[in-house]
């Protein structure tokens, strides 16, 4: 008698799991929205973690001061950025996946942690400006295709900010030739 009592319930309860009938499904549209939506915040987040990683190594090693200002700088809006993009995604209901380095953006940094004190300054410049080159074009590329309104609003409002950090890098680098 348990075991039927048992079966009930596991019966019950798979069927309060369950869609009713006249739930909707998503479409594949949608289910490609959210896979727009999700590359984009796992290569921004990437974009970002690398831009705070390299920047860490400028305020502890560089021995100038205004590249150490910039850097701190990056650290403080990428890690808004990305405070910003997370919680944009969770209030449109999108799961941010968690953002991993890439096999270049890893060699880079490794290189960065290992490069002489003569040169540490311009190889951090000389990645920041393709970096922020790449960060812009996603970010501003989203901002007008992108699948997510709150998104796109928020990559269009991150637009200016990553421009201003490729201009002072592309001004930083060739000052420093």
């Amino acid at each position: 008698m348990n075991r039927h009592l048992m079966i009930a319930a596991a019966a019950a309860a798979l069927t309060g799991l369950s869609a009713p009938a006249s739930a909707t499904l998503p479409t594949p549209s949608a289910a490609a929205a959210t896979q727009d939506s999700q590359a984009f915040l796992f290569h921004a987040g990437a974009g970002d973690i690398f831009e705070v990683m390299t920047s860490m190594v400028i305020v502890q090693k560089s021995q100038n001061p205004q590249l150490r200002d910039f850097a701190a700088m990056l650290i403080s809006d990428h890690t808004m950025m990305s405070n910003t993009a997370l919680a944009t995604a969770a209030g449109a209901g999108v799961m941010a996946p968690p953002p991993e380095l890439s096999a270049d953006q890893k060699a880079m940094y490794g290189r960065l942690l290992t490069a002489s004190p003569a040169s540490l300054d311009r190889l951090y410049l000389q990645q920041q400006v393709p970096a922020h080159q790449k960060a812009l074009a996603m970010i501003q590329g989203y901002s007008q295709t992108g699948a997510t309104p709150a998104l796109r609003q928020m990559a269009a409002a991150a637009a200016p900010k990553v421009q201003a950090h490729l201009a002072q890098a592309q001004q930083m680098l060739a000052s420093a030739r």
